[in-house]
């Protein structure tokens, strides 16, 4: 009988972290304008109000010639300059995988080029070669909300069938250029966050078109363009393995009571609906009903479906960050911020729930069949450096070792999970509030929210801890 007591010889021990956040450098190498540039920080944010995320027309104008507000992920924390030193820092934990992305607007800066941008290809030949010679396997994504601006006030983002094919011959590119240095590809991150990230992951203007049908519709666009990016990616090279990544939205019911049950799992479906289309091939029943009880219409054209079905992923990651509860009476609302009472929240309001980790794993597994790897897992916290420099971050060593510890389990469990990278290494500007000061890292930067400070790089405790972590393979996580 196999008994698996622990995670295999080979895992992926890493970080994770986004080109639009960490980067800078928006202006240099030729790159263009991407979706992310055009975040602006907001002092007077409520940190514990979830965003929609859209961006009409004329904010996009409006923040392309503005020159009053702080935009911080244009300038993130100088990682296209300090790729080396942040590197050779990350590697002294031990991590032999980093994933990054790929920022689309600095290798086609405008989306609809015939012809890459030589500097931005060069820029990932280097990165991807420090990667390596520093012991990491890199695990690249190639849409992480840097889709280049002008394929939003052109074509309207993805909700414009041409979306498909710009999107492949980036793809492409990339396939070929990097073939012999990255062999773990995602290609669109959490490809189901239509809600609270909505411009970012569709680059649709809010005020173009219905939303909710051109979301769908884009959405539609983006299975497509996987398939095909998939297909060529295997033609390149068999030996690619190609991603599909969620952000773990499945929600538990309020109660047992049946209406609640009833709700929940339908409102569970349409986040299955994502991975039930890009791992097993097609669109499931439950979701032809969600689109006729909304009037939502799928246009598709003659062999959609057969590309679809002929190239699903090879593995599938997700993020995990909190879970969320649900009732039939809050069910149609996609930003409800209903609390689990049995759970407690994060200063952004994001409940926390280790054994949730568990359950995802082994619910995604039973459903799909296929590695998985958990692309994104950590917590937002406001570091102190103390008055001899260091950094006791014991709530982040707290988190991070009540979800790996729930990992093991999923792995005892007979979960085939691959790899796992702790969002982040190192700070960067958040996502969602584009604060600096939300901040994820074993190593802290040294930068405020309007990008002031030295720049230093100082480890936290949580350094030392990580680097225990993988030198036992997830055995000690004191």
């Amino acid at each position: 009988m196999k008994k698996i007591t622990g995670f295999p010889e080979n895992f992926l021990w890493g970080g994770a972290i986004a080109a639009n956040q960490a980067e800078g450098a928006y202006d240099v190498g030729g790159k263009g304008i991407c979706a992310a540039d055009i975040h602006a920080y907001n002092p007077n944010i409520d940190r514990k109000a979830l965003r929609t995320g859209e961006v009409s027309i004329s904010e996009i104008e409006f923040a392309l010639k503005d020159k009053e507000n702080y935009y911080p992920k244009r300038y993130g924390i100088d990682f296209y300059h300090r790729y080396k030193e942040d590197l050779a820092l990350m590697a002294e934990t031990g991590m032999n995988c980093f994933r990054t992305s790929i920022n689309w607007a600095r290798i086609f800066p405008n989306g609809d080029e015939s012809e890459p941008n030589e500097d931005g290809l060069k820029f990932y030949d280097d990165l991807f070669d420090e990667i390596r010679k520093n012991g990491m396997e890199p695990l690249i994504t190639l849409s992480h909300y840097e889709m280049p601006i002008n394929l939003s006030l052109k074509y309207g983002g993805w909700y414009n069938r041409k979306l498909i094919d710009f999107f492949t011959r980036y793809c492409e590119v990339c396939f070929r250029r990097y073939k012999d240095k990255v062999r773990y590809w995602i290609l669109i991150n959490q490809i189901n966050l239509i809600s609270s990230e909505s411009f970012n992951a569709l680059g649709i203007p809010s005020d173009m078109v219905d939303l909710e049908q051109a979301k769908y519709q884009g959405i539609h666009h983006e299975f497509v363009a996987c398939a095909k990016a998939t297909k060529i990616a295997h033609e390149i090279d068999p030996d690619f393995k190609i991603g599909m990544m969620l952000c773990h939205g499945i929600v538990y019911p309020a109660t047992c009571k049946p209406e609640d049950v009833l709700a929940t799992m339908k409102k569970n479906q349409m986040q299955y609906f994502f991975g039930d289309v890009l791992l097993r091939g097609k669109y499931p029943g439950y979701s032809w009903r969600f689109f006729n009880e909304r009037n939502i219409t799928i246009n598709m054209e003659p062999g959609d479906e057969e590309i679809i079905a002929e190239n699903t992923a090879d593995f599938m990651s997700f993020s995990y960050y909190y879970t969320k509860i649900n009732s039939a009476e809050n069910s149609a609302d996609l930003h409800d911020t209903s609390k689990n009472p049995y759970l407690k929240s994060s200063m952004w309001g994001w409940d926390i729930d280790p054994i949730g980790l568990r359950i995802a794993l082994n619910e995604y597994y039973d459903r799909y069949e296929k590695p998985i790897i958990i692309a994104e897992n950590g917590i937002g916290a406001l570091d102190k450096i103390e008055s001899d420099g260091s950094i006791h971050d014991d709530y982040r060593i707290d988190y991070l070792k009540k979800h790996i510890e729930q990992m093991k389990e999923a792995v005892k469990d007979g979960v085939e999970v691959i790899g796992y990278c702790l969002w982040s290494p190192i700070d960067i500007v958040s996502c969602s509030t584009a604060e600096m000061s939300k901040r994820y890292g074993l190593i802290y930067v040294d930068l405020d929210d309007f990008g002031r400070g030295t720049g230093k790089r100082i480890k936290k405790d949580s350094f030392e801890w990580y680097k225990r972590v993988i030198k036992s393979n997830g055995e000690n996580l004191d």
